[in-house]
């Protein structure tokens, strides 16, 4: 498992996150962002209480 963000918060590194549950299970249809060094914070989820997950390096 990657590292895990809450919405709002400026992001540690770039990458490919996904949403995930209050903690940290899987919900049904999922939220992805890409994050790369410029963001100035973290999207917000469909939920309160979810988090970002981390899940790799920024595609390119």
């Amino acid at each position: 498992m990657g590292r895990k963000q809450k919405p709002g918060e400026k992001p540690k590194e770039p990458g490919e996150y996904i949403e995930r549950g209050p903690r940290g299970g899987k919900v049904n249809d999922p939220r992805k962002a890409t994050i790369d060094k410029k963001d100035g914070h973290m999207p917000p989820t469909q939920e309160s209480g979810r988090q970002w997950e981390r899940t790799g390096p920024p595609k390119k």
